[in-house]
This record gives structure tokens, C-alpha cells and sequence, in this order.
């Protein structure tokens, strides 16, 4: 027997020398991932190290035998790039069946580990923010829905059920989530966000990505950092000092990558302090790779390395801004073109990229894809995919999140739960039919709108509809290319001067279809510059409809129009934007002439052709339709939403169109009105609030969004999800956030208060609770101490329901000034009614820590503030601890 064992160990040693002979060390499994990174990274030329730095959106479709013969770090299969000449937007093919999906990928991977020199795999990135964006994935309710539950288990499902998905599809980088602070409510991208809380979006945030970490799947926390700037405006410059961002803003990342286990981190568009996230080495190399000793890789957001060239202009050209970019700590550069790789990649060639830094940056991606396995398996199974087409099941997990989602944040005399004597139902508006999923969502795996929800759950109950209102109310439209035409077909003749007065020969002649333009990051040609130009365009104009119909232009000023030789709109100067029209009376057939004059002095230009001819002006009849229908029911339910996202920001908080009146017209006739929002923002609602008997704020649900409402208003689910972000009375208060330092004054204008509509932490229920006994283990501690605090909940209503318990903690006396209050513990708690549990929070050392003056992190003795409640300004019970 001993012999026997020693003959095999003898032929597993050879075996494994002949092995290890002829497989080269970063093949081996065996070795150490450090080891075979390092033995990769020897191998590999310049040009190689920076194909592994760039990222893009496409396939190898139309790829040149040799065009990717040096690998690349990855792709975002079928996505092209969209929008204006920053090509900032992504269009998604969210339409293709996922079996053709990861049959794609597995073909891409086969072509670079087996055509590329060295075999290095890709990794398959996409967007997976409440949801894989592709076809067939389940859509859940948005982040800030999902925020709105309170409730980290259920968090942490719905990113188990997405992971599966995504998985499956061969994606192993998801470029989510967004863990941002949501401080100012006007910014368009709040919905992709869980608020304006550190510590809430740091729960939420670990929650989401450790399901995605531990299934192999790397996780993408963005945007580093605070991308939305003064007035709510999406990636403008921001100049917080350090301790703003150690408090506030850098929580909710570093949760994600101490506890949470995330291996990426996407930079913001913005400037911080004068240099651009993506550049930033105080951001990226002191405070994140060096201080926080994050070992994961950096990528910058979607074409924001040439932002130092054309936003931010802290860069001659792109190759400067490549190697300023990697120098300052990025890792990798996301383009949506694989072209833009030529003006990129010099620098990584004549050595102007520092080469210690390069290495490392190459390093920590490579290290990423040993970690991922795909060395060894860089294929996906098409068998798990194909069970996921065929059984949808993760739509009871979607509806789940709804219903918890759900925000009840008016409701007057009990009018919900619907009562069971209702005969007839008025479902009015445009947000009833539409079922929206929200910002960057698939298609949703069969979704359900809120009219399908009603009508399946009310059985006997008529259930009438009325289309009402809608988020637009487009009341002129740019006119369209086939009512334009020149003497060489369709379209205006076109001149462009390389002066603001139409002097001289112009520059460029050519045709434009429509004046249609936004001319941001350039101007109408290279040849012009883009601040000192001015155009004219001429023609014909027919319309198909006889009228009196409004022509007008839309633009930042600095226009004029001219029909049949008469100046009819001169607004010959720069000042602001705005819409002017004149009245024209049209013909059926008969062309006109047009003349349109524009200048443009310090770009950045706007400007439209715009009329209403064609345009519906049914408000009127659309009202009166929804309020006959109102009237013939015993209540009405309006759906009523608004319209946000990225670059979408919104200076007016209130809702869109006419949907405001719309609502007063519907609740004067004396039916109860019930308004459900869809939105994944604050909305102020002073114009019609008093008039309405409930409000549910419904966010953007999901797919299964239809059902989960109608669930809530007929009673089948108590609601109990509560705001993670803050309404204000009026867009004046902004930016309004619960955990505010103490002001010098008071929080109070001279015409307004200084209070909210509806408070952080704020939702209602159908049934009450009491918040009773509140104890303290120890009321006297020491600094690395714990202790207990617990009291008494009771459902003191008639039926079951959630109670979301909040425990904020003040510092009452300190050092530096600290927040008037902090939300330091939550729990969604289930009791039945009449049913009492005593409930505990433990409350930690770290839970009393603060930064000194020296940003040093300190717990200074004293008292502290223990407040536990229902909302940050419905305060139940408190107590007093004493720290030594």
C-alpha cells in the first residue's frame, strides 16, 4: 500500500512539473492570482496594456479581421451612442432575446481568447439599476422605490433575482448602483438613487451589490462623486470641503466597498474643486486607492475623459486628457466608439503615461478577470438562460417590492382602503395606461399598468377610463422636413458665417431637412467656431391644414423670422431663452416663404422652428371627458406623473401639463379623488393637495406596478413605505434635506416656512401605532462601549400592518457643529392588530463618532440625543446617553 501511494505521489509530482512546463504561469489555476497577473503583465506591449484600459458599447459585427487583435477590457454588447456631440447618452438594445444575447457574448469571447496573442478575456458590462436593461429581465420598482421600503432584506432579494438574470446572460460587470446623495430633489437623476440619506443609501447600497459579489458578478457604484451641483443640476461643479464629503457624500461608496465587497467605482462628469472626477489624484489616488486602500479599478462615466477637453478645458487634446486621466488614478476609459481609441491611446505608447501607474491599472483589471473565473471559463451556459426565457419567475418578487414601495402620503376621512360598498370607479389619466418603468429600464417582462391592476382586482365593480392628462401638453411642435423645401428639394438652404452678423461670403452652404438644432460641445461645422458664428436659412413653407395657426421660433435669443419678406418675430439680441410666435394664416397646399436669421456670440445655442399647426388643443375636452366620467362614479383615481432622468433635471417641481388643473377640476364635483403619482421625485402639490382626499406616491413600480397598486388602494396590503428623500412646499426651500447643520438664525423665510410638505422618513398606514417605554441598558458608557436602547410598539388599529421604526442620535454638545439630527437605525416591522413587540436597536461606538476639527475621527464625551420615531419630524420616544 505504501508503495503504491509513493509510485502515485511520484507520478502526480511529474505530472505536474510536465504540467506546469507546458502551461504558461498565468494559464495556471494553481498559482496564486498575484503571481499570474504579475507573469501576464510581463508579457504584454504597450499597445496591449491599453487596449485593457478601454472599454466600450458594440459588438464585433462589423470588426476588421485585426481590429482587436490586442484585446480590450470589455464590451457593452449591442449599444451605440445617441444624442448631442458629446455622445454622452446610451441607446440600449433592450429588444434582443437573451439566448441570441449570450450566444453574442460567448462568440466575442471566443474571438480574444482565442485570436487575440495572448487570450485575455473580456468582461461583459451593462446596466442593471431595478433590473437587467435587456429583453426578457425582470423590471423592478426604481432605486428610490426600492429605498422607499426600508427594508434591506427584500433590497438584497430583488438583487439576488437581478444577479441570476444577469449572470445568465454571460454580463459580469453591472455599471450599478447609484449611491449618490440625492441632496437637491430638482436634480433629473434622484430616481436612480436611494435618497438623500448617507446612511439609508449606504444599507440599500450594501445590500444591492454584495447579492451581485457574491455571485460573481462586479459591481459598479457610481457616480465618484456628488455629480449634481447648485440648482439640482446634473453634474455641475462642485467645491465641497472635505469634511462635507467625508460626512456626507463618501459614506454610502465606502459601504459598498468595505461591507458590500465592490470591485469597481465609475467617476462623475463633474469638476471637483477645479479638476475633473476623472482626473482628480486627491480623489482617486490619496483618498480612495490610498487611504481607503480600495484594490478594485476605476472607470470613468461614459466620454468623460474628453470632458477636460470640451466641458472642463484642463486639456489640450484627448491624448493629454487620457494620460492626465490615468496618471491621476483612473483605471480605465469608457468610450462609445471604438474609434476614439486613436485619440487616446498615444500617450500609452511614447511613455507620457507614467509606467508604474499604467501597470497598476492594468493590474487591478486583470486581476478582476482571474477573480471572475474567465481565464478558465470565459463561457456561459445557454441552459440557465434558456429556463429563465420560459419561466418568469421573478415577477411575484417585483410585485412584492411594489407594494412595499408604495408611499400613503395623504388620506383624509379614511377614503382608503376603498370600501367595499363602491359600485363604480373613475380611472382618469394618462399615467393609468402608460406603466412606466422609469430611467434606465428594460422593457419589463410583462408589464402591468395601473387601469389592468384596477380592472382585474375590482370584479363587479365598473371601472370606466378617461385619458385626462398626461406629463406633456406640447402646445407647438418644430416643424417637420416635409413642410420645408428649397430649390434643390427638400429642406432650407443653409448659410453659415464665421461672424455674428451675417457679413461676407458664408463659411459653409449646404441644406438642413429642419432648424432643429443644440449645438453644445461645438458648433454647425468644425470650419466655424463654435462662440462667433451666425446662419440664415431659406425657403419654401407649406402646410396641410388651412388656419390661423402660430410660427414662431425657440432659442436662446438672438433670432428673427421673416414670411413672404415680412419681419414677423425680431428678437435680434442676446438676453435669455424664450419662445416668441406670430400668427400666420395658412393655405391647405400653398407654399410661402421663410427666412430665419440666428447669431451666436459665446455658444452653447439653441434654436428651433417651431408652430401649432396640427397640434391637438383638446385640454378642454380632455377635462370635461374626466370630469363627466368623475361624476358618473362613486371616486375617482387619477394617475398623474412627471418627467425626469439624466440631463433632465427639473427647475419646477410641479406636476407637468395641465394635470394640476386637471385635478382641481375632477375634485370639484365633490367625489372623493384619489391621486396616485408616478415619478421618483419630490413633487410640490400646494395647488391642489387641500383638495384631494388621499395621496399615494406609487414611484415607478415596476412591471408589476398595476397589480401592486391596486392591491394597496383596495385594502389587500397595507402600505408603509416612507420617503428616503424630502418634499418641499416650494422649489424656494431647496435644497432641503432633514440633517442639516444647526443655522446662526432660524429655518424660516420671511413668506414661507422653513419646513417641508412631507418629512424624511414620512409615509402613513391604515392602521396606527404607539411608541411606548423606551429604555436604555446602560445610560452611561464609555467610548468603546455598546449599549441597548428598546421600547414598547403596539398596532393600536383594526388591521395588520408595517411600522417602519427610526432611530436618529444628536451630539447635543461637540466640538465642531454636528447635525441637528442623524439616522443611525431603521427596521420594518410587521404586527398584527392589537399586537405589541418590544423592539431594540443596539447602539454602537461607530454610531457616536464624529470628525474632529482635524477631520480626525473621534467619539468626544457627553450626551447624546437618542430619538427613535416614525419620521424624522414625528419623534415618538427619547432618551438621554451619557458617553464618559
Amino acid at each position: 500500500m505504501k508503495r503504491a501511494l509513493l509510485l502515485f505521489s511520484s507520478f502526480l509530482a511529474i505530472s505536474t512539473s510536465i504540467f506546469s512546463q507546458q502551461v504558461l504561469p498565468y494559464k495556471n489555476p494553481a498559482l496564486p492570482i498575484d503571481q499570474r497577473v504579475a507573469d501576464l503583465l510581463a508579457r504584454m506591449t504597450p499597445e496591449e496594456k491599453f487596449w485593457q484600459l478601454f472599454m466600450i458599447p458594440g459588438d464585433l459585427d462589423n470588426a476588421a479581421p485585426d481590429q482587436y487583435k490586442n484585446g480590450i477590457f470589455g464590451f457593452q454588447v449591442s449599444a451605440a451612442s445617441k444624442g448631442d456631440a458629446g455622445g454622452q447618452m446610451l441607446n440600449y438594445n433592450t429588444s434582443e432575446n437573451a439566448l441570441v444575447l449570450t450566444r453574442k457574448i460567448n462568440a466575442i469571447q471566443k474571438y480574444f481568447v482565442e485570436k487575440s496573442r495572448l487570450g485575455i478575456p473580456i468582461i461583459a458590462f451593462d446596466e442593471a439599476l431595478h433590473g437587467l436593461v435587456r429583453e426578457g429581465a425582470t423590471s423592478f420598482p426604481q432605486a428610490i422605490a426600492l429605498a422607499s421600503t426600508w427594508d434591506t432584506s427584500l433590497m438584497h432579494k430583488v438583487a439576488t433575482a437581478i444577479a441570476i438574470e444577469t449572470k445568465a446572460r454571460g454580463i459580469r460587470d453591472i455599471l450599478t448602483p447609484v449611491v449618490n446623495i440625492a441632496g437637491d430633489v430638482r436634480w433629473g437623476r434622484t430616481e436612480e438613487t436611494y435618497g438623500e440619506d448617507p446612511m439609508l443609501s449606504s444599507e440599500m447600497g450594501v445590500a444591492f451589490v454584495s447579492a451581485f459579489e457574491k455571485m460573481g458578478i462586479i459591481t459598479t457604484p457610481k457616480h465618484f462623486v456628488a455629480n449634481v451641483g447648485d440648482g439640482g443640476r446634473d453634474s455641475y461643479p462642485i467645491q465641497m470641503n472635505e469634511r462635507l464629503l467625508e460626512e456626507i457624500y463618501f459614506p454610502p461608496f465606502r459601504a459598498c466597498f468595505e461591507r458590500g465587497g465592490s470591485r469597481s467605482v465609475m467617476t462623475s462628469y463633474n469638476s471637483i474643486d477645479g479638476t475633473s472626477a476623472s482626473t482628480n489624484s486627491w480623489l482617486l489616488m490619496e483618498k480612495l486607492k490610498r487611504q481607503w486602500k480600495f484594490d478594485g479599478f476605476v472607470i470613468s462615466d461614459a466620454n468623460a475623459v474628453g470632458g477636460d477637453v470640451v466641458l472642463h478645458y484642463t486639456a489640450r487634446n484627448y491624448a493629454d486628457a487620457g494620460r492626465n486621466a490615468v496618471n491621476g488614478g483612473l483605471d480605465v476609459i469608457f468610450q462609445t466608439d471604438y474609434n476614439h481609441h486613436k485619440l487616446f491611446i498615444p500617450p500609452f505608447l511614447n511613455g507620457e503615461v507614467n509606467p508604474e501607474r499604467l501597470n497598476d491599472a492594468v493590474a487591478r483589471v486583470l486581476k478582476a478577470k482571474f477573480q471572475l473565473g474567465l481565464f478558465e471559463q470565459p463561457y456561459v451556459s445557454e441552459e440557465a438562460v434558456t429556463k429563465l426565457i420560459k419561466n418568469a419567475e421573478h415577477k411575484p418578487l417585483a410585485r412584492e417590492a411594489a407594494r412595499e414601495a408604495m408611499v400613503l402620503l395623504k388620506n383624509k376621512s379614511n377614503v382608503l382602503p376603498l370600501k367595499k360598498g363602491i359600485r363604480s370607479i373613475a380611472v382618469i389619466g394618462e399615467d393609468a395606461t402608460a406603466a412606466r418603468l422609469g430611467g434606465y429600464s428594460g422593457n419589463g417582462n410583462g408589464k402591468v399598468s395601473i387601469l389592468e391592476g384596477i380592472r382585474k382586482r375590482a370584479g363587479g365593480i365598473t371601472v370606466s377610463y378617461s385619458e385626462g392628462a398626461g406629463v406633456n401638453a406640447d402646445e407647438w411642435v418644430v416643424v417637420p422636413d416635409s413642410a420645408l423645401s428649397n430649390e434643390s428639394g427638400q429642406g432650407l438652404a443653409a448659410s453659415y458665417f464665421d461672424n455674428i452678423s451675417l457679413e461676407g461670403e458664408p463659411k459653409i452652404r449646404r441644406v438642413d431637412k429642419s432648424i432643429n438644432f443644440l449645438w453644445t460641445l461645438s458648433g454647425p461645422d468644425r470650419s466655424i467656431k463654435m462662440d462667433n458664428y451666425s446662419a440664415r436659412w431659406t425657403g419654401k413653407i407649406k402646410s396641410q391644414l388651412s388656419g390661423k395657426f402660430r410660427i414662431g421660433l425657440d432659442g436662446n435669443d438672438g433670432y428673427r423670422l421673416y414670411i413672404n419678406g415680412t419681419l414677423v418675430v425680431d428678437n435680434w439680441q442676446k438676453q435669455t431663452y424664450r419662445t416668441l410666435f406670430a400668427t400666420h394664416n395658412f393655405e391647405k397646399g400653398k407654399s410661402y416663404d421663410i427666412k430665419v436669421e440666428f447669431f451666436e456670440p459665446v455658444g452653447n445655442a439653441r434654436i428651433r422652428l417651431v408652430w401649432d399647426a396640427g397640434v391637438k388643443k383638446d385640454k378642454k375636452a380632455r377635462i370635461a371627458a374626466a370630469v363627466a366620467a368623475a361624476k358618473k362614479s362613486d371616486v375617482a383615481i387619477i394617475a398623474a406623473g412627471i418627467h425626469e432622468g439624466e440631463f433632465q433635471d427639473r427647475a419646477m417641481l410641479s406636476l407637468p401639463g395641465y394635470q394640476e388643473e386637471l385635478i382641481r377640476a375632477v375634485a370639484a364635483t365633490g367625489k372623493p379623488v384619489v391621486v396616485v403619482l408616478i415619478g421618483g421625485s419630490a413633487i410640490t402639490m400646494s395647488n391642489w393637495l387641500d383638495s384631494v382626499a388621499s395621496v399615494v406616491h406609487a414611484w415607478y413600480p415596476g412591471e408589476e406596478g398595476g397589480h401592486a397598486v391596486a392591491e394597496v388602494l383596495f385594502g389587500d396590503f397595507n402600505p408603509a413605505g416612507r420617503l428616503p428623500i424630502t418634499f418641499p412646499v416650494h422649489e424656494a426651500q431647496l435644497p432641503l434635506v432633514y440633517n442639516h447643520k444647526p443655522t446662526g438664525r432660524g429655518d424660516d423665510y420671511h413668506n414661507l416656512s422653513g419646513l417641508p410638505l412631507f418629512p424624511f422618513g414620512y409615509g402613513l398606514s391604515y392602521t396606527s401605532f404607539s411608541y411606548n417605554d423606551i429604555k436604555l441598558s446602560s445610560n452611561n458608557i464609555s467610548k468603546d462601549s455598546n449599549t441597548e436602547v428598546s421600547f414598547t410598539l403596539r398596532n393600536t388599529g383594526k388591521v395588520a400592518g408595517d411600522e417602519v421604526v427610526q432611530l436618529y442620535i444628536h451630539d447635543m454638545l461637540a466640538s465642531v457643529s454636528r447635525p441637528v439630527m442623524e439616522l443611525k437605525g431603521f427596521q420594518r416591522v410587521h404586527l398584527a392588530a392589537g399586537e405589541q413587540k418590544r423592539i431594540s436597536f443596539t447602539i454602537t461606538p461607530e454610531m457616536l463618532t464624529m470628525l474632529d476639527k482635524d477631520l480626525q475621527k473621534v467619539i468626544e464625551p457627553g450626551d447624546f440625543r437618542i430619538m427613535i420615531g416614525a419620521s424624522s419630524r414625528d419623534i415618538r420616544v427619547k432618551e438621554t446617553l451619557t458617553v464618559k
